[in-house]
């Protein structure tokens, strides 16, 4: 390891790093109150999931997507609809905001394996996404047999995944171009 690499490894964070970090868990808060009215409505969280961890990095990225989780789950309403508390996590849907941070993770893992490569960006957005898709539509079968019966995969794929995979697709390729230029702009 050389040394600018250690030091790299070892950096502290700063006040700009909190800084930039709270910010972020405010704009995905922020994205996640802005529905797009569709046949089937969605917001901009994950949108914002990607943005931030584009800009700001794996490591300032995923502790971002934490603390805005964290801020939901102890009752600021800044899940879709203006929802807080654990028990919007704790629904059918909530395995969905959780995915985020395994989808922030899974950025972040691609970034130490690959840099920020334009191509292992764009993988690690893919992956994060079907990783997020896959653990919400799990805990949603769960939740869901749990309070009404069980439910077959392909109607949770049609009521949860399917419906959203062009328009989170999209929100993919605006976070890519987005955080290229913002990440340019303020040298996060």
């Amino acid at each position: 390891m050389t040394s600018t690499t250690s030091s790299q490894a070892s950096r502290k964070m700063t006040t700009q790093d909190m800084t930039y970090i709270g910010l972020f868990a405010v704009v995905i808060a922020i994205c996640s109150w802005i529905s797009i009215p569709t046949v089937v409505p969605f917001t901009l969280q994950t949108f914002a999931v990607f943005l931030t961890v584009s800009v700001l990095g794996g490591k300032r990225g995923t502790l971002s997507v934490i603390i805005y989780v964290l801020l939901g789950a102890v009752g600021l309403p800044v899940f879709s609809g203006f929802k807080g508390g654990v028990g919007a996590l704790l629904n059918t849907t909530g395995g969905y905001i959780i995915g985020f941070i395994f989808s922030a993770l899974i950025m972040w893992a691609f970034e130490k394996a690959f840099g920020k490569k334009t191509w292992a960006l764009i993988l690690s957005m893919i992956i994060a996404l079907i990783v997020c898709y896959a653990f919400g539509t799990a805990w949603f079968m769960i939740v869901y047999a749990k309070n009404v019966g069980a439910v077959g995969l392909s109607a949770v794929l049609g009521w949860c995944v399917i419906p959203f995979i062009i328009p989170d697709l999209a929100k993919i390729a605006l976070a890519f171009i987005l955080g290229r230029r913002i990440s340019k702009a303020v040298k996060c």
